[in-house]
């Protein structure tokens, strides 16, 4: 007996939700149904209603189609409006039928019937209702702009990689390790790096006191700075010169770069202060400056003079030089080659710098990696070739032998200040008994390319072994035609023969 009422059972729960796929008939109050005897047929429920709308109370009795039963299991055609409208649904024959109570329409105690005549608000209620709703929007506007400022002062803070910050040590430099570890490190590390790696550069920058002003230029200011004991430059760029530092301290960053005589890049790093952005260039600082300073202060020896000139040339060579390879290094012409733009180092060597107007070569392609205009660098030290503009620009080698031509005024500013016998000149600036303090590019066409005028060679350097063979460099490097002009090692080359019989350590 109890299996047959389960079996029963069961029935009539596979029937009740079966039932949607059959007929159904319901109810029908409409007007469309006045046609079938008040009733409709359906694959989906059967709905009763009774509304109180404008203080009369109306019965509905209707079908509903599967396809209105959303959502499944409280469909919306299903729900009631607590005091305007009662609502049953249901899945049977017929089942509509039943009346349901009237909505109740009574105000509920405590709740306000509106503000006017038979209103229980008064005016102080009205305006409290509008203007809490204003005052809490606002409350909330303010606590998500004041929210805003401090995650991006947060994001902020820890982009700078604050050092104040223990949760960040894993990131800086040990406190133990000074600029000469890190620099020891990248030359040793065999990774062919020219640069540290980007977050101890910007480590490295943002922990950097500035101390005195050093220089100015056309991009900004140079400053000493100290960090951990030691001292650094810093090449600070105005904001207008972006391009110009991304493009140096991309060259100094280029495989292999590193080398004795090529001024030492340690860091690059762009400073937001709020208010404008800083952006900063770090490199090894000499104490002596430019060539050009050291040779307004000082006359030179010929050791000095063989000294000087062999590593300039040296650092040139590595410079144009093509290093094959998997770390390999592209040719690089500077373009900007003159005494301002080279340093003096402790030991009075020089290491090349101001790299901004560089060229790098890509042999692969045959192709210089940025398009390069014809006419930069500076006027007085431009070749003949690109001040009457007949330089090849696609032919690397072109903007190599323009640096050899700037390189040999060089040696010609350096072999004045050279203290032989006691006889030595003032220094000055190549032709500046030719031309003005700023001459023009036409001015320059004009000596360089029509005149053919170059330095003055003294008779007397004939004298001394030393400057007869700077003389004679310095002329293999002014010829007009730029292919028939030494190369930078040719010129190291010669250069190291020199220090070798004068008896000089360089």
């Amino acid at each position: 007996m109890a299996n047959l009422r389960i079996s029963l059972a069961a029935v009539v729960v596979q029937a009740v939700l079966y039932r949607s796929c059959d007929a159904l008939w319901c109810n029908c109050t409409t007007a469309q149904c006045e046609k079938t005897g008040s009733r409709c047929e359906t694959d989906g429920a059967c709905m009763a209603s009774t509304s109180f709308i404008g203080g009369e109370v109306q019965h509905i009795r209707i079908c509903i189609t599967h396809d209105k039963l959303v959502p499944p299991g409280q469909p919306f055609y299903c729900r009631s409006a607590e005091g305007l409208l009662t609502i049953h649904c249901c899945y049977t024959d017929y089942c509509n039928s039943i009346d349901l109570q009237v909505p109740s329409v009574t105000p509920q105690s405590g709740l306000g019937g509106g503000y006017g005549p038979g209103g229980t608000w008064g005016l102080v209620e009205l305006i409290a209702v509008i203007a809490g709703p204003l005052f809490l929007l606002c409350l909330l506007l303010l606590v998500g702009v004041f929210l805003y400022q401090y995650h991006r002062r947060a994001y902020s803070h820890r982009q700078r990689l604050d050092v104040e910050d223990p949760s960040c040590d894993h990131l800086y430099p040990a406190k133990d390790r000074t600029l000469q570890d890190l620099i020891f490190d990248l030359s040793t590390s065999g990774s062919g790096s020219a640069g540290l790696p980007l977050f101890v550069q910007r480590t490295v920058a943002r922990t950097i006191v500035l101390q005195e002003i050093i220089g100015k230029g056309r991009f900004g200011e140079v400053w000493r700075g100290r960090w951990r004991g030691g001292d650094v430059a810093v090449k600070i760029f105005s904001s207008r010169e972006e391009r110009s530092w991304f493009r140096e301290a991309e060259i100094y960053q280029t495989t292999m770069l590193r080398h004795e005589n090529i001024l030492g890049f340690i860091a690059a790093d762009n400073k937001d202060n709020g208010t404008w952005t800083q952006l900063w260039l770090v490199s090894d600082y000499h104490e002596h400056g430019s060539l050009f300073d050291y040779l307004n202060r000082y006359s030179v020896t010929a050791e000095g003079m063989i000294r000087l000139a062999l590593s300039a040339a040296s650092g040139l060579a590595h410079l144009h030089m093509e290093i094959l390879g998997t770390q390999g290094k592209p040719g690089i012409a500077h373009r900007d080659l003159k005494s301002k733009n080279i340093l003096v180092k402790k030991n009075c060597t020089c290491a090349i710098a101001d790299l901004g107007l560089a060229v790098r070569h890509d042999s692969a392609t045959d192709t210089i990696d940025i398009a390069p205009s014809q006419r930069v660098g500076t006027k007085r030290y431009m070749a003949p070739e690109v001040l009457d503009e007949t330089i090849n620009m696609r032919h690397f080698d072109s903007f190599k032998c323009a640096d050899i031509y700037a390189l040999g005024l060089v040696y010609w500013e350096i072999a004045r200040r050279c203290n032989i016998g006691g006889i030595h000149e003032e220094y000055q600036l190549p032709y500046y008994d030719l031309v003005p303090s700023d001459p023009s590019i036409e001015e320059m066409r004009r000596l360089v390319c029509e005149q053919r005028v170059r330095p003055n060679i003294p008779n007397w350097w004939q004298s001394y072994e030393a400057l007869r063979v700077m003389g004679k460099i310095m002329r293999e490097c002014w010829y007009a035609n730029g292919a028939a002009r030494l190369t930078a090692l040719r010129i190291k080359k010669t250069l190291s023969q020199l220090s070798i019989q004068e008896d000089i350590k360089v």
